[in-house]
């Protein structure tokens, strides 16, 4: 088959298209011919060496929808022909608070959605919603399970509450943005962009602030009475203290990512004395999964930013490193 292969860590022109081994099916897998997949930072990541457990080479994508063209032994309610989306949360666990210790992302270590073929276990298959496209369908599975399970589990958000979501424009922001809409909250939303503000208001957004300019947390407090019920956070050390200053006494921080950096400080007294719940969060259950598909199926579409060829993979990449996006970048096929 032809992949996208990285053999050496750095930048996009390190992804090359190369043959592989067909991936056979083993007990319980079923093989997924590749129609559409979709980028996520978590793919830069591991290509730049910033990611723990790197293995090389390996066939990075952690999203993905297509058509089962084989399965294993003891593989039930899974046929071949069959149109799918592949939930990414591989080995989740038994539980539904947390993941459990076999728990793992599909793209590493195990090899992932940038290729013409991939093996996945058969439960981890959920029937492609008719109202999709391949492309809308690839885009959903990470970041729109990362999103819904940080609003709907963890933050329990409620109708007419006021929802933050910082760094509009990235996959898991414009998909939190879509479900708090569509849950009935109102949304506020920050961005280094003036120009991504602007859409995300197009996208059912009441407004915004540029998080360059001075003085943004008062004047994200001034536009929701005293600030945020919740906050959608994935950006992690540079806007952390201003977050938790600007919540609503009792409010509610999600965090699921740290893109400038996994240190910060807190005034500790800050989250005590409004009595602030600090939330953390790592994509979702099956459960949740089906709940997400269920919500999208006839519901919000997935905003997609540019389409590429999957040979171009390098050109997506770079389109990502560049923080140009706004929503999901997505590969079509070979």
């Amino acid at each position: 088959m032809n992949a996208v292969v990285l053999r050496e860590l750095g930048g996009p022109e390190k992804l090359a298209v190369e043959q592989m081994p067909d991936p056979q099916p083993g007990p319980g897998d079923a093989v997924v011919r590749v129609r559409a997949a979709a980028l996520n930072h978590r793919d830069a990541w591991i290509r730049q060496g910033q990611y723990a457990g790197i293995r090389l080479p390996i066939i990075l994508g952690s999203d993905g929808a297509g058509e089962v063209v084989a399965v294993g032994e003891g593989v039930d309610g899974v046929g071949v022909g069959q149109e799918v989306v592949i939930n990414p949360s591989l080995d989740w666990g038994p539980g539904e608070r947390v993941q459990g210790p076999k728990y793992r992302i599909l793209g590493l270590p195990d090899h992932g959605t940038y290729a013409e073929l991939v093996k996945v276990p058969a439960e981890n298959l959920w029937p492609k919603p008719a109202s999709m496209s391949w492309e809308a369908a690839a885009a959903l599975p990470l970041a729109g399970l990362t999103a819904y399970r940080a609003l709907v589990t963890r933050a329990r958000v409620e109708r007419d509450e006021t929802v933050l979501v910082t760094g509009i424009g990235g996959g898991a922001a414009t998909f939190a943005l879509l479900i708090a809409r569509h849950l009935g909250a109102r949304v506020l939303v920050t961005s280094g962009s003036d120009a991504k503000i602007e859409q995300a208001r197009a996208l059912g957004a009441e407004g915004g602030v540029n998080y360059r300019t001075k003085g943004w947390g008062t004047a994200l407090q001034a536009m929701c009475d005293g600030g945020p019920d919740v906050i959608i956070d994935s950006a992690g050390r540079d806007a952390f203290p201003t977050l938790i200053d600007i919540l609503k006494p009792g409010g509610r921080l999600v965090t699921f990512g740290a893109t400038t950096g996994s240190t910060s400080t807190v005034e500790i007294r800050r989250i005590f004395w409004k009595q602030v719940s600090v939330l953390g969060t790592t994509m979702g259950s099956p459960r949740e999964f089906g709940q997400m598909l269920a919500l999208f199926d006839g519901g919000p579409a997935p905003i997609i930013d540019r389409v590429f060829p999957m040979t171009a993979a390098s050109d997506a990449h770079r389109r990502m490193d560049q923080a140009d996006q706004f929503g999901k970048i997505v590969l079509a096929g070979f």
